[in-house]
């Protein structure tokens, strides 16, 4: 089973994910139509197990409602309905894109920069501002230059193929081309597309 199987069965298990029908994949607490649910699994070479799953149009960023950011597909997906301040049930004063990010979210960027509570807006590689501003950061240069000068390490294997880590930050990156791929913190995975 695919990490993200496992994560999303562990989520049941704790409690983060509401109860749905056996089959149903809900996506900003809108059903997703079989036809839309086929065609992603196609895309993606996954099944998507049935949960309710919150989706950042914008980022791409996605994850279990309740839960923090578990992975990361193509923004601009017309999946569901519009996402909620509280799809993660967050509580920490960060706002991106409209959702209130999760406690762990937040420890994440941590390790990149310094988070201050405030409305923000993040693209799907990194270049965020404050809501209405310009772009004003780039999470990808942040977490690459964490600590001063950059440690991060890639190997570009072709065809979309490549693994990237940070010493420093613990977090690394692995992709499989064809949208496959892995966030890592500290050897864990934390975020999958997959």
């Amino acid at each position: 089973m695919a990490a993200t199987g496992k994560a999303l069965l562990l989520s049941f298990a704790i409690g983060i994910a509401a109860p749905v029908a056996a089959q149903d994949v809900f996506v900003n607490r809108v059903r997703l139509d079989d036809k839309t649910r086929d065609a992603l699994e196609r895309a993606y070479g996954v099944r998507i197990p049935p949960a309710r799953y919150w989706y950042d149009r914008v980022s791409g960023v996605w994850g279990v409602e309740g839960g923090p950011a578990q992975g990361q597909i193509h923004p601009g997906l017309q999946l569901g309905g519009p996402l909620r301040a509280d799809a993660s049930r967050g509580d920490t004063g960060v706002f991106v894109n409209g959702r209130q990010l999760h406690q762990m979210d937040v420890a994440a960027l941590r390790r990149c920069t310094q988070v201050v509570p405030g409305r923000y807006w993040v693209a799907a590689n990194g270049v965020g501002g404050y809501e209405g501003a310009a772009p004003s950061f780039n999470l990808a240069v942040l977490c690459g230059n964490a600590g001063g000068g950059s440690s991060t390490r890639c190997e570009n294997y072709g065809n979309g193929q490549f693994n990237c880590s940070n010493q420093r930050t613990g977090i690394g990156m692995i992709s499989e081309g064809g949208g496959r791929g892995a966030v890592f913190v500290d050897g864990k995975v934390i975020m999958t597309p997959n």
